[in-house]
């Protein structure tokens, strides 16, 4: 996850227009054909779109975008703690 990324993707995209990508990618995942190297990678963009969209949504609720963000990645990491 890079927070920069998801930080421009929270500003510059509605939620749903994230949540669309999301599913999009999502699909192209269950082709027979795609290779394991293409999976990381969007496993990857997958991973800062959700990211995008909490943070999103966070912002949304009236929370400050420092806040969303900082708030995002202390789950982030409190969850790999774990």
């Amino acid at each position: 996850m890079k927070l920069p990324v998801i930080k421009h993707l929270a500003r510059e995209n509605e939620a749903q227009k994230l949540e669309h990508t999301i599913e999009v990618l999502e699909s192209y995942t269950e082709h027979r054909s795609v290779k394991d190297e293409e999976m990381d990678v969007i496993g990857e963009l997958i991973s800062n779109l959700c990211g995008a969209v909490e943070v999103k949504h966070s912002i949304d609720g009236g929370t400050p975008e420092k806040d969303a963000c900082n708030n995002f990645m202390q789950k982030v990491v409190g969850s790999i703690d774990r």
